[in-house]
């Protein structure tokens, strides 16, 4: 059973903001006194699916829902969609634009380094119908 539940608005190529929200998430954590080494695999995942909010998705939302002895995290966006799940998986491969490249993103890691620093994921997306990413953590 969920003891809170809080969602965060992310904005669509907001480079400015990007990561504001990852960083509110690891502080909350560890007001709540979570394990060091939780906090920080929920802050590399927050982070990573709050950047491909950023650089691919539409507007999305991401929520966290913190139990006792798990966090759930669900980000859904109303971007693009991801038209190939299983090739996104793979390590170095990005759909990144031009001006995320520039600045540093876009190396093709995001959803790899969910999968690896999570206990479970889920994506669901299909091209044109945007995108939901359930990522799950044990305490």
């Amino acid at each position: 059973m969920a003891i809170l539940t809080k969602s965060y608005p992310i904005k669509a190529r907001d480079y400015l903001k990007a990561g504001e929200i990852s960083m509110g998430v690891h502080g909350l954590l560890k007001k709540i006194g979570f394990a060091t080494e939780l906090i920080r695999r929920v802050s590399i995942c927050a982070y990573e699916a709050e950047m491909n909010v950023v650089m691919h998705g539409g507007d999305g939302v991401m929520t966290i829902e913190i139990g006792e002895d798990y966090v759930n995290i669900t980000i859904k966006d109303s971007g693009p969609g991801i038209e190939d799940v299983s090739l996104a998986m793979k390590e170095g491969f990005s759909t990144a634009s031009e001006e995320a490249r520039q600045m540093g993103f876009g190396a093709g890691m995001g959803l790899p380094n969910i999968k690896k620093n999570s206990d479970s994921l889920d994506v669901i997306s299909a091209k044109g119908k945007g995108t939901e990413v359930r990522i799950g953590f044990v305490a």
